[in-house]
């Protein structure tokens, strides 16, 4: 084994250790939190066709001031319609929704007993959140043993009705790269009874988008720049929307120090 091998290893188990530091929540009904705008939107179109969809992991949540800068800042972020974040707490999630006007919905997968915070998926939207839930995912992971989960949200855009995902899928040091696809294909099969679907978030891979992919999904995120240091591990899939060409989909490669993640957004058509 070459020494950059044996240190990447290292670096793993290290990480592993530091990990095992996680109280699964295993009841579907919650921990759930919720709100809405505290200020009411004006000059919505009464029209829209086009929808801006943006997934974040905001590492820890930890500097939840400066990702906002960062969503609000960027041209390709700041007029999103929906924004899938990873890795929060709730006062994290609340807090993006007041500054940003947003409707929210947050399932924390688990209680992180290192931060002593929760942690998990939130889905963000300038549309009204009709009905949502949590998804527990397949596979404990190694060390930690505890479960992934997925927030899945209905919102309302005029008179469509859009089913909506924020995710994390384990990493290579939870589970291996079958155990991901499994994963996905858990929130592929909740979708199945829905026209229109957005599924994004923190893959932990660069090529379980096949699964999706095989199943009718459009992968407008699949090529680009690297969204962490290892790899391009957060995508966006879409089923029922359209892509409007290949560059309607991209990376913000200027996260300030923000995240070790970041952020992918795309384009869909309401078809």
């Amino acid at each position: 084994m070459h020494k950059r091998q044996h240190g990447v290893l290292l670096f793993a188990l290290l990480l592993a250790a530091g990990c095992r530091t996680g109280q699964d929540y295993l009841n579907l009904d919650g921990p759930r939190f919720s709100g809405s705008p505290s200020v009411a939107r004006v000059n919505e179109p009464a029209v829209v066709d086009t929808l801006r969809l943006v997934s974040f992991n905001i590492e820890f949540a930890l500097r939840v001031d400066s990702a906002i800068a960062v969503i609000s800042s960027t041209p390709a972020l700041r007029d999103a319609d929906v924004i899938l974040l990873q890795e929060m707490d709730e006062k994290a999630t609340q807090r993006v929704s007041e500054v940003l006007g947003l409707w929210y919905v947050y399932y924390p997968a688990i209680f992180h007993l290192r931060t002593r915070r929760n942690f998990g998926n939130a889905v963000l939207s300038r549309w009204p959140i009709v009905e949502d839930s949590k998804i527990l995912l397949p596979h404990v992971s190694r060390f930690a043993r505890t479960h992934r989960a997925a927030t899945a949200a209905t919102i309302r855009v005029g008179s469509a009705l859009i089913r909506v995902y924020s995710t994390h899928l384990g990493t290579p040091v939870d589970v291996g790269a079958g155990s991901r696809r499994d994963q996905l294909r858990a929130i592929l099969a909740d979708a199945e009874r829905y026209s229109r679907v957005v599924i994004g978030g923190d893959m932990n891979d660069g090529s379980v988008g096949r699964v999706a992919r095989e199943m009718g999904y459009a992968w407008p995120t699949e090529r680009g720049p690297r969204t962490t240091s290892l790899g391009r591990w957060d995508h966006i899939f879409l089923k029922g929307l359209l892509s409007p060409d290949s560059a309607a989909a991209g990376t913000v490669l200027d996260v300030r120090g923000t995240s070790d993640h970041r952020p992918v957004w795309a384009a869909g058509i309401l078809r």
